[in-house]
């Protein structure tokens, strides 16, 4: 697995697969705990470690444990690495329509822990099979096309079925308090730029106000406000990064009338001005495109 991404993803930073739905993760050195934003994904260490914060509690995902999260969370990130054992990981969105579909023909274990919207869970022999499979499939266009899709059901599948299963499996139920919170967490990934008041995201959820906030902040750890802003600083700093933005264009285009309120919030959020931020990232966690590499030489 690690040989695999190493040639799949040479360059520090994220690396972009022929799958919108899959990327590669690459540090050579350590970052500092700092605030992130992750989609709905599973994340697999082959080498190096990371460290999750969330809600008073640390997840911990390498080569024995892959994270799973079924719903957009904001929480803090650290990455322990060396050029000699730099860290290298495998990131695959979920798709809630093909885990639905499957979720309906796995029975949960039994054993299944409480649903959280985040878990890190040890890693079996079947799932890392299926994980470098997956790998192997990447390295050539025609496979990627033609197996890879099936490979990430198959992936799905062993979560799905794994003794923790409970943090895909949440927010499928939709008439439960977390998969209400979780139809209001896509609302505000959809509307972040949109002024969002409490009150549309608790009529969203089908929630009182009251119950709205508790069943929010025990689903995300923080206040649905908190949330939104920590969602627009997030894609503010997406946009500077990625789309070069300057820190006023990203506030204005993440819904912010106020430059200087931006830039207040988001140092006071990150430690940094939204220059030194952008800065920072660019050269610690590059995003870059699909490395192009003969399958032979991957594989050799």
């Amino acid at each position: 697995m690690a040989d695999l991404i190493g040639v799949l993803a040479p360059d520090e930073g994220y690396t972009l697969s022929a799958l919108d739905d899959v990327k590669f993760l690459r540090a050579n050195g350590p970052l500092p705990r700092t605030p992130v934003l992750y989609e709905p994904c599973i994340i697999v260490v082959c080498k190096g470690r990371k460290r999750g914060f969330f809600a008073d509690r640390e997840y911990v995902y390498d080569a024995q444990h892959y994270l799973v999260l079924s719903l957009p969370l904001a929480f803090e990130s650290q990455t322990e690495a060396s050029p000699e054992e730099p860290m290298l990981a495998i990131s695959i969105r979920v798709d809630l329509a093909v885990l639905a579909d499957l979720a309906m023909q796995v029975r949960a274990p039994s054993s299944d822990a409480d649903a959280m919207g985040i878990n890190s869970t040890p890693m079996d022999d079947r799932l890392g099979d299926a994980v470098v499979r997956l790998l192997e499939a990447l390295v050539s266009p025609e496979e990627t096309t033609v197996l890879a899709p099936s490979v990430i059901r198959e992936i799905y599948y062993r979560v799905l079925s794994g003794a923790h299963s409970a943090a895909l499996r949440a927010p499928l139920a939709h008439q439960s308090s977390f998969g209400r919170i979780g139809k209001a967490l896509r609302l505000i990934h959809a509307r972040y730029h949109e002024p969002l008041s409490v009150e549309t995201l608790a009529d969203a959820a089908a929630m009182s106000v009251a119950a709205f906030h508790a069943g929010f902040k025990s689903v995300t750890g923080t206040s649905p406000l908190q949330y939104i802003k920590a969602t627009r600083l997030h894609k503010a700093r997406m946009l500077m990064i990625q789309g070069g933005q300057n820190a006023a264009l990203a506030a204005s285009n993440v819904g912010y009338e106020s430059a200087s309120q931006f830039s207040r919030e988001f140092k006071r959020f990150f430690g940094r001005s939204p220059v030194e931020e952008a800065r920072f990232m660019k050269e610690a966690m590059a995003l870059r495109a699909r490395v192009e590499i003969p399958s032979a030489q991957a594989r050799n």
